[in-house]
């Protein structure tokens, strides 16, 4: 399970003193622990822990763009070293072709022909994808293939 690689892993850095592997780690068990009170649940499955690194990873995302506008180097450069070890967590993510080639077969399969038809096709991609792909890249392909 993610978790116990997670768990793992923050020993690990621990004990190798990775602070900023650690700091980033701690942040994360506490997402996980946090996303498990609010959804009342006793375990969470690796989808749930997946979407919780998601938003982890979007945090950070948005915090460099604030931080490098800002003229923070310094800040955009700790949230990108945090944004590689959260990265690391997830499963690998497709190419664009392949995501090409999903949306082409979702878009045949329902008979989808227009703009009107986006919501359907994104919810089928997406749960084909299964989180290994952006889904602002997604939408993007998926629009252009509806146009």
């Amino acid at each position: 399970m993610l978790t116990d690689q997670i768990t793992a892993d923050l020993k690990q850095a621990m004990l190798a003193k990775d602070a900023v592997r650690l700091g980033t780690l701690r942040m994360l068990k506490s997402a996980i622990e946090y996303h498990k009170i609010a959804s009342k649940q006793e375990q969470l499955t690796d989808a749930d822990i997946v979407a919780v690194i998601k938003k982890q990873i979007k945090q950070r995302q948005d915090s460099i763009e604030g931080f490098e506008k800002g003229g923070r180097a310094d800040l955009a450069e700790k949230e990108k070293a945090e944004l590689a070890i959260l990265k690391s967590y997830l499963p690998a993510e497709l190419s664009p072709a392949q995501i090409e080639e999903i949306v082409q077969a979702t878009i045949t399969e329902l008979g989808a022909t227009s703009k009107a038809d986006m919501g359907k096709v994104m919810k089928a991609v997406q749960a084909k994808l299964a989180g290994r792909a952006d889904n602002k890249l997604v939408s993007q392909i998926v629009s252009a293939n509806l146009a």
